[in-house]
């Protein structure tokens, strides 16, 4: 018995019937003597159809008064799955962004949670509630309403579990955990037992779909465990957390394979090769709120330089409009752009104090006749960028490599 954090993703809450029988789970909890904090996100596809009736009725809609409209998909949500607790004895109370105390700063669309003040929810519990919230919102300062953006409902509810000092925070999805890669793509991908906060981000920054990358880093921070599973069976799940007392040689293991082909690639050629210039470029990418990812820079000939990096295909077109005005700034020679590119990455603790990955990740993909485009690496990973014609390929051939089916 404690005090559990919960999540249910769209499709946990996809229509009447699913909402009662997630109703029906959190009773078993409930009876068990659990205090339960549920955030839930919105019905299905209820985002998207809100998105569509915006741009229905304005061809540019106001980022304020979008965020407003996205905001209620999650509040029918939580209302709906309390009505359906109370309609089974279970006292239950509805509770929007704002009302939980989550506060955040003024992005609209990507809003970042500044704090978080838990004494209203604190107070349903001790009254014997559970607290069903919104996720994906909150307030500004201003009273304004936001939305956090892709994965906000994970993040809600991993800042709750860390406000509340929760025993641990639950993800309940359409899948049963976190796989050595995608198991639509992999057939015979194996699901983890438990995985690494460390582990788990790089897999979720590089386009693993389960866990958004901000909950996981917030869960880190605040050493929250995450424990993901499916709403739709009772099979044991996934647990993300500290990994401590394990052998060198169990660490030094590649545990997944990620894929992302959400990814836009932009290159400047000619740039000057001088201080500044990649601030120059840069910083107007970062006051827009656009990510930049894989960042390559080739070695400089004559005191010029090209320079490649990713965004989001989202970004792309506002990207490249921003870094042809810089360009000509900085006088570089041209801007190309594509979004046919696709990137596919390992990780596993500790692969730079061991020979053999990149070579074994590199072998494999030009056994399968995949073309490596750009390389990148981190401590615990390698991504390579591809085409993404055949990044479903190069998956399945890494994952034969590494022998991830066989743990």
């Amino acid at each position: 018995m404690g005090l559990i954090v919960q999540k249910y993703g769209g499709t946990s809450v996809a229509d009447a019937q699913r909402i009662q029988a997630v109703a029906h789970r959190i009773a078993q909890r409930y009876q068990q003597g659990d205090q339960l904090v549920v955030v839930v996100s919105a019905m299905g596809n209820t985002t998207d159809r809100l998105i569509q009736l915006a741009y229905q009725v304005s061809p540019e809609p106001e980022a304020r008064e979008l965020d407003l409209l996205l905001s209620t998909g999650e509040v029918v949500s939580c209302t709906l799955l309390a009505m359906a607790l109370r309609a089974i004895g279970v006292p239950a109370v509805a509770l929007t962004g704002a009302q939980a105390g989550i506060g955040t700063d003024a992005r609209y669309g990507r809003a970042r949670i500044l704090r978080v003040d838990p004494s209203r929810i604190l107070s349903h519990l001790r009254e014997g509630k559970v607290a069903v919230v919104a996720g994906f919102q909150g307030i500004t300062e201003e009273m304004d309403i936001t939305t956090l953006g892709r994965g906000g409902s994970d993040t809600t509810a991993v800042a709750l579990a860390a406000a509340l000092k929760a025993q641990r925070c639950e993800i309940y999805t359409d899948v049963e955990g976190i796989y050595t890669a995608d198991p639509r793509v992999v057939p015979e991908a194996r699901k983890l037992e438990r995985i690494s906060y460390e582990e788990m981000l790089e897999l979720a920054s590089q386009g693993a779909r389960v866990m958004h990358n901000r909950a996981v880093e917030l869960g880190w921070v605040y050493k929250v465990p995450i424990y993901v599973a499916s709403s739709f069976t009772e099979a044991p799940g996934t647990l993300i957390c500290l990994q401590e007392g394990e052998s060198m040689e169990q660490r030094n293991k590649v545990v997944g394979i990620a894929h992302d082909t959400d990814v836009g690639r932009i290159t400047i050629r000619g740039v000057p090769d001088r201080p500044g210039i990649a601030a120059a470029i840069f910083t107007p990418l970062a006051e827009a709120g656009i990510s930049v990812d894989t960042i390559v820079q080739n070695a400089s000939v004559e005191r010029l330089t090209d320079l490649t990096f990713t965004v989001a295909k989202a970004d792309l077109r506002k990207a490249v409009e921003m870094v042809r005005h810089v360009a000509q700034e900085i006088g570089a020679k041209e801007v190309l752009w594509d979004d046919v590119m696709a990137k596919v990455s390992i990780v596993g603790s500790g692969m730079q104090s061991v020979p053999g990955y990149a070579a074994t990740m590199f072998r494999a993909l030009y056994q399968a006749g995949i073309n490596i485009e750009l390389i990148t690496t981190s401590e615990i990973r390698i991504t390579c960028l591809i085409d993404a014609s055949r990044v479903e390929e190069a998956v399945r051939a890494l994952h034969r490599a590494f022998q991830l089916e066989e743990g």
